[in-house]
């Protein structure tokens, strides 16, 4: 099993841990984050864009203009989508841009992720990041030391740690069971605790 150092806030190693190499020294396999993230991607999507055909368009029932001795192409409405302020022709439609992608698929890319940046020394493992009140300044000094200020933060019950670096630009926190590739790649570093590392194992262990 593969061995990661534990550290605490003020990044002063304290021990080590045991890690599944299945989960966090896996082969990486970056094709699965292309297909992973553009399916992420998809599901975001709102799909609320809309455009009105001729049907739907206001006004348009009087002829513009007589058929014959104009020498012009004859017309039956100023709502013909050949008319400025006219209806759309094959516009979009409210619809849902989701797509299903193999589950195995997306459980693959999260441990290729975490064995990225485990293997670049990115990954790090502190031993408690309970705070004792909220405080955003000393929120931003700890993950400062830790990650550079630049990291997503795995955790789950920590209301004051959750309410300090919700205003860091560049600290997210992010639920054990939100788990996902996106937010894994955007950040520098993944800070989470011991409990989180095994709590990682059993969703994604194989």
């Amino acid at each position: 099993m593969a061995t990661l150092p534990v550290y605490n806030q003020l990044k002063e190693e304290v021990g080590s841990i045991e890690v599944a190499d299945s989960v966090f020294k896996a082969e990486v396999n970056r094709d699965l984050f292309y297909e992973v993230i553009k399916w992420q991607l998809a599901r975001r999507r709102s799909g609320t864009a809309h455009t009105k055909g001729r049907a739907q368009v206001r006004g348009g029932g009087k002829k513009p203009f007589k058929q014959k001795g104009t020498g012009r192409a004859r017309q039956g409405s100023s709502r013909s989508p050949n008319h400025v302020g006219g209806g759309a022709v094959h516009g979009p439609k409210p619809r849902s841009y989701a797509y299903s992608l193999n589950k195995k698929m997306r459980r693959a890319a999260l441990r290729s992720a975490l064995s990225l940046r485990a293997s670049e020394g990115r990954l790090i493992v502190v031993q408690d990041l309970s705070f004792s009140e909220i405080k955003t300044k000393r929120a931003a000094s700890v993950f400062e030391k830790l990650a550079g200020s630049n990291a997503v933060v795995i955790d789950r019950d920590n209301l004051e740690m959750t309410l300090s670096i919700r205003n860091l630009p560049n600290v997210k926190y992010l639920a054990v069971e939100g788990l996902n590739l996106f937010d894994l790649l955007k950040y520098q570093h993944i800070v989470l605790t011991e409990p989180m590392v095994r709590h990682i194992e059993g969703a994604l262990g194989k």
